[in-house]
C-alpha cells in the first residue's frame, strides 16, 4: 500500500495535502505537481512510503532543481512511483547509457541455479525501461531535511512509518494526519 503527501511550508507553519500520482511519469511531473501546491516559491515536501518496504523524500524549494532521498533503491525500483524518483544522476549513470551492456547481470547462471546469490551487490531491477543494477540501501542526498531538523544518520534510521516520523520531526504530524 502506497502513501503519498505534500507538505509545503507557508508562513502559518506546514500545509499538507494528499497527492494521486496516477498521473504523474516523471520527476518533472512531480516536482511541478509540487510547485502548484505553493504559489510564493515556499518549500515543499513530496513524501512518498510503501508500506514496510521503502519511502523517498523529494524537496523542491522554489524553482531549484529537485533534491531526492530514497531509503531503499532496489525496492522502489520495483515500484512504479519509485522509479519517478530514481533518476539517472540519482543512481550515478549518464543518461544514454540505458543499452550498457555492463550494467547487465550476466553471471552465467543457468536457468535452474540460484540466482539470488549476489543480491547484497545490488538487484538487477527495470528502471526508465531499461534493465540496470540498482544498489540496495539508501540512495540521494541525505541532508535534504537538515535544515529542518532531520539529520542525515537519522533519516537513514527511518523505517516502518517514516513519513509520520518525518512529520513529527517537522512540528507537522497533525497536518499530515488531516490527509491520511
Amino acid at each position: 500500500m502506497y502513501f503519498a503527501a505534500l507538505l509545503a511550508r507557508t508562513e502559518d507553519g506546514w500545509e499538507a495535502s494528499d497527492t494521486e500520482l496516477d498521473d504523474v511519469e516523471t520527476l518533472s511531473d512531480l516536482a511541478e505537481l509540487a510547485r502548484e501546491a505553493s504559489p510564493d516559491d515556499d518549500t515543499v515536501l513530496v513524501l512518498i512510503e510503501q508500506e514496510d518496504s521503502w519511502f523517498g523524500v523529494v524537496r523542491i524549494d522554489g524553482e531549484e532543481d529537485p533534491r531526492i532521498f530514497v531509503s531503499d533503491a532496489a525496492a522502489a525500483a520495483r515500484s512504479s512511483y519509485g522509479e519517478i524518483l530514481l533518476t539517472d544522476e540519482l543512481l550515478g549513470r549518464d543518461p544514454g547509457d540505458d543499452d550498457d551492456l555492463d550494467a547487465l547481470d550476466l553471471d552465467g547462471t543457468e536457468d535452474g541455479e540460484n540466482e539470488d546469490e549476489d543480491e547484497d551487490e545490488g538487484a538487477v531491477s527495470t528502471v526508465n525501461g531499461s534493465a540496470e543494477a540498482v544498489p540496495h540501501g539508501p540512495v540521494g542526498d541525505a541532508g535534504i531535511l537538515d535544515d529542518l531538523g532531520v539529520g542525515e544518520k537519522e533519516l537513514r534510521s527511518l523505517s516502518a512509518d517514516a513519513v509520520t516520523e518525518i512529520a513529527d520531526a517537522l512540528g507537522a504530524s497533525e497536518v499530515l494526519e488531516t490527509v491520511r
